[in-house]
């Protein structure tokens, strides 16, 4: 081969990883930062239906705890213009009492044996993508009156050990603290115990503006009784609503972890996914969201937001 074709040839060659590299691939090997995968417990990017069953989604995680986009079934799972395949919640009949709210998530009366890494468990975190899409907090359809509103906005948590389908184990949401509404991590150590929830300092609607992607974090440390939020990487500051030891964590014995039993699921965009009620709807937008048996450190949140951005 002459001087001139070898040279071509390896220009070619040089340039065709460019070439073959979609526009704005971020050169990541995989959606999952690696240290977080041996805790991934239960992660769900809206891309995977269940084969033959459209109306639930697989779980990416170690656990297969599949969930169920309740009463929107395949039709919650919409084309969002910057993230691809993602979750739509919504209240469906805000004059009307009932139970058709477009929610997700998985019960079990009596535990749902997927989650077992939550029996017992020393931390948690809860996190993932989120946005707000239209009216936040919705109308309480519980209520004659019609200017009342729900008192917090469901976004994702895992239940409790004898949880009626609202009662949580570990929760990321919105909740009125003080006749304001927060961004919360809210956990409960025992079951049927008290719960206390870390509350962000800032306005909800600076946190979460309308119609913009926000990635959100809560951990949750059942030994040393600290929970922590994050928005986009960064850790936001907050407060405790209750003072003293709600979840009993001083003294022995030692380490203080969350009750013994498995829980009973998880609600995602609000409460009761086993669809008896409608409580706390969230009209949303969400994906990524992730539930881990570890307080992942802030650095690993930065990380796997970074790694997430699209």
């Amino acid at each position: 081969m002459h001087a001139r074709g070898i040279l071509t040839a390896a220009l070619v060659l040089a340039l065709l990883p460019l070439t073959l590299t979609p526009a704005g691939a971020s050169g990541h090997h995989g959606p999952v930062q690696p240290s977080l995968k041996r805790n991934l417990v239960a992660y769900y990017d809206f891309g995977h239906p269940v084969h033959g069953d459209p109306g639930r989604e697989r779980d990416q995680g170690r656990s297969g705890t599949d969930i169920h986009l309740v009463n929107g079934g395949s039709q919650m799972r919409v084309r969002d213009s910057r993230r691809g395949h993602v979750l739509e919640t919504r209240q469906i009949s805000p004059a009307t009492a009932g139970n058709d709210d477009w929610k997700a998530g998985v019960y079990g009366p009596d535990g749902v044996p997927t989650l077992h890494a939550f029996n017992a468990v020393r931390e948690t975190t809860v996190m993932g993508w989120f946005k707000m899409t239209g009216e936040n907090p919705s109308p309480n359809s519980g209520s004659a009156n019609p200017d009342d509103r729900y008192g917090a906005i469901g976004l994702a948590g895992v239940l409790s050990g004898n949880s009626n389908g609202h009662d949580v184990r570990a929760l990321l949401e919105l909740i009125t603290v003080e006749g304001e509404m927060k961004v919360v991590a809210l956990g409960r150590r025992i079951d049927g115990s008290s719960s206390q929830t870390f509350a962000a300092d800032a306005d909800w609607q600076t946190l979460l503006p309308q119609d913009t992607w926000v990635h959100l974090a809560a951990t949750f440390d059942y030994d040393d009784g600290t929970m922590a939020l994050y928005r986009n990487g960064r850790a936001v500051p907050g407060f405790y609503t209750l003072t003293g030891d709600p979840w009993g964590v001083a003294g022995p014995p030692e380490p203080d972890t969350a009750s013994p039993s498995d829980p009973r699921g998880i609600k995602i965009g609000g409460s009761y996914p086993q669809n008896t009620k409608e409580g706390n709807p969230c009209n949303c937008r969400m994906d990524e969201l992730m539930f881990l048996d570890r307080a992942l450190t802030p650095g690993e949140i930065r990380a796997q937001y970074v790694r997430s951005l699209r």
